[in-house]
């Protein structure tokens, strides 16, 4: 049985590290980052089967971050497992790192490059049919943001995978309701989603994306039904985690000052007593 408190402690601390770097490279998409700080650090810690000394592991369990540009979190906890030295993190940004600002394959642990929105669940679905064809037992992931769900390839890539009866594969939605541009529902009316994915023949469930009871329920236990893909709609704060950042859309991106890394890290430490270390 995994811990929550762990599992919360655990979320703080890569929340701190993703500020951290976003602060020292210059540059990052925070808000979405620290959205989905509490699925990924339930996946990684929680969920998945995956090794970091086997990384070709004909069994492992896929994940792919469709929305890439929220990369900061992914790496912070690849890292944080020991897929390489956290070390290497402090090059994020900067020229030739392989730490750029959407997921890289060259870093160990990243299965595919992604970032361009929209194609995520499509390489996901590839995934998921390779392992029904090879008879293999590993599962897929995929997050995306809700923005995302304007691109049409994801609605291809949907129809697919209830075609094939993918039930190895879950796909998740980050739906903290904001994008680049403001409020999804201003940019491209999204509602009801729920209904959309149910009409393409998934199974969908709806989960507080920050309750790591609600997400080890569902993302632990798929599928849900038997021959039907899992659609996840973790509804999340953009910003989640720093007072000043949740539910500001310029929040989008950005790199916060010295005074506001010391504000963010402040209210983040006091939610571990004050206590920092591992």
């Amino acid at each position: 049985m995994v811990d929550i408190n762990f599992l919360e402690k655990k979320a703080t601390k890569i929340r701190m590290d993703l500020l951290t770097m976003i602060y020292e490279g210059k540059t990052g998409h925070t808000g979405g980052a620290l959205s989905c700080t509490d699925i990924l650090t339930t996946l990684y810690y929680g969920v998945m089967n995956v090794d970091p000394a086997n990384l070709n592991w004909e069994n492992r369990d896929r994940f792919i971050l469709s929305k890439g540009h929220s990369v900061e979190g992914y790496y912070c906890i690849l890292g944080d497992k020991g897929f390489f030295p956290k070390e290497e993190l402090k090059t994020f940004s900067q020229f030739g790192s392989k730490f750029i600002g959407h997921p890289n394959n060259k870093v160990p642990g990243v299965e595919m490059n992604t970032g361009a929105l929209g194609h995520g669940l499509s390489i996901s679905v590839g995934m998921a049919l390779a392992a029904k064809m090879d008879g293999r037992s590993y599962r897929v992931f995929t997050l995306m943001g809700d923005g995302e769900q304007a691109e049409g390839s994801v609605w291809e890539a949907a129809m697919s995978a209830a075609h094939y009866k993918l039930d190895n594969l879950t796909a998740i939605v980050d739906r903290n309701k904001l994008q680049i541009s403001g409020s999804t529902e201003e940019v491209m009316s999204l509602d009801s989603l729920e209904d959309k994915w149910r009409s393409f023949g998934w199974e969908v469930i709806q989960v507080d994306g920050h309750d790591y009871k609600q997400l080890l329920e569902v993302l632990g236990n798929t599928p849900k039904t038997k021959g039907k893909p899992t659609l996840v709609m973790a509804y999340t704060t953009k910003g989640k985690g720093v007072s000043f950042m949740e539910n500001v859309a310029k929040w989008h991106h950005g790199v916060p000052s010295r005074e506001q890394m010391d504000m963010a890290l402040s209210e983040l430490s006091a939610r571990l007593g004050g206590d920092c270390d591992e």
